[in-house]
């Protein structure tokens, strides 16, 4: 059994679109290094550019379940969720490190609430492999990825475009509206969560009659 773990835990690693992840998280890192050229743009623009650092880094993570060798693996006795929960397993760590990273990289007198900017660097994220997970079970392609990602663009401008101001989400630190717009957030991250686990489990596979019921 530890073998066969060991084996599964091997294949997956293959197949993680690791060059993509780690361009968009180096694109990220950059854009989170450029706060300490801010001047007196300060916390305002500092904040913006940790938010693109987080969107570069979701771009990176709708790709985490792009596998071109989707329909052969789809038959191995390992359930999807399964391979799912390993692939996400294994991201979550490099994750974490690159956030931290991230984070380091803005001064810390420019430095948003560390555990709000969390919670919608974790939503944001959620809300990228849940996608995925969707595509995965809704449609027969092996790279989702392209087209999520051009999606999560969209979706992150016509937020910052059209989003209501009564329910909005990317608001300035000294907003007032800043409490309840991370109240949000926390629904945002339990529903990405909630989408991505839906997603990840098998299709029911569709019931019909037999063709020569009533025959005879």
């Amino acid at each position: 059994m530890p073998r066969l773990r060991r084996e599964l835990v091997g294949a997956v690693c293959r197949t993680l679109p690791l060059g993509l992840v780690g361009a968009a998280g180096a694109t990220g890192l950059l854009m989170a290094s450029l706060t300490r050229a801010t001047g007196e743009a300060g916390e305002w623009l500092a904040l913006s550019l940790l938010r693109a650092a987080i969107l570069a880094f979701a771009m990176g993570l709708v790709f985490l379940l792009d596998d071109p060798a989707r329909h052969t693996t789809a038959t191995v006795p390992t359930p999807r969720p399964v391979r799912i929960a390993l692939r996400v397993a294994l991201v979550v760590p490099v994750a974490v490190a690159w956030w931290t990273a991230a984070l380091l990289l803005v001064p810390r007198d420019l430095r948003p609430p560390v555990a709000d900017i969390t919670l919608e660097a974790a939503a944001a994220f959620a809300l990228a492999v849940s996608a995925a997970a969707v595509a995965v079970r809704r449609s027969d392609l092996t790279r989702p990825g392209p087209r999520l990602a051009a999606g999560l663009l969209t979706s992150a401008m016509l937020v910052l475009l059209f989003w209501p101001g009564r329910w909005a989400l990317l608001v300035p630190v000294e907003d007032e509206r800043w409490a309840a717009a991370h109240d949000r957030w926390a629904v945002v991250l339990a529903g990405a969560v909630l989408v991505g686990v839906l997603g990840a489990v098998e299709p029911v596979r569709r019931w019909s009659w037999p063709v020569s019921l009533g025959r005879g």
